[in-house]
């Protein structure tokens, strides 16, 4: 008698397990097929996702991103670039800073790109949101990388703008160690969509906060 209950738990936990495996499963599914959608339609802007510079250039991730964009906005895909990112302990310069100073460079108006910050895709939108608000803008193509695609769309949509996605098809960081990369948007879409894209932003950023040593 006593191995009736033992078994009922073990069959709950199994069926608890599966359901777990099942979901990031299906998880990683969405992610591999928004990071190859291509959407042609227009926007009001497109928004590019910062990554890291170079010490006032665009590192090649960057770059790729910031191609995209100029393709796009060339295209007459949208009249607006918004670009994000901020900077990390020791950088002089801004991620939407240099993307900006880019843009500028290959023919896109000063007066027509828009600036966030942040250093994560929740804060990327959430610094930029109130100047793309100023020019009522809703409608927005991201350009990120195809792992990122599905989590930036997603957190988009979440503060309250129409995504459509355009990743970039050729960059660097797809030929470095990239089921990394994928696994980590797996758990990072599979718990922010449990928990909250902004509460994961707010944890994570509070955990890097504390694993990096204050200064003198």
């Amino acid at each position: 008698m006593i191995f009736g209950p033992i078994k009922f738990v073990l069959r709950l936990v199994t069926a608890i397990v599966s359901l777990i495996v099942l979901y990031f499963a299906v998880t990683f599914v969405q992610i591999w097929m928004t990071g190859h959608e291509h959407s042609s339609a227009r926007a009001q802007a497109i928004l590019v996702f910062g990554t890291t510079e170079d010490n006032g250039t665009p590192s090649p991730e960057l770059r790729t991103r910031l191609d995209q964009a100029l393709l796009l906005y060339r295209q007459g895909r949208a009249p607006w670039v918004a670009v994000t990112g901020g900077n990390r302990p020791g950088d002089v310069y801004t991620e939407a800073g240099v993307s900006a100073a880019y843009l500028e460079q290959h023919g896109v108006p000063g007066s027509r790109i828009l600036r966030g910050a942040g250093v994560d895709t929740w804060q990327n939108v959430s610094t930029v949101l109130p100047a793309l608000r100023a020019h009522g803008i809703v409608t927005v193509i991201t350009v990120t990388d195809p792992f990122h695609e599905y989590r930036a769309m997603a957190i988009s949509s979440s503060q309250g703008l129409k995504p459509t996605p355009s990743p970039v098809p050729d960059s660097p960081t797809i030929k470095h160690s990239l089921w990394r990369y994928y696994l980590k948007e797996t758990m990072e879409v599979g718990v922010g969509r449990v928990v909250g894209y902004g509460s994961l932003s707010s944890w994570t950023t509070t955990v890097t906060k504390i694993s990096i040593p204050s200064g003198g």
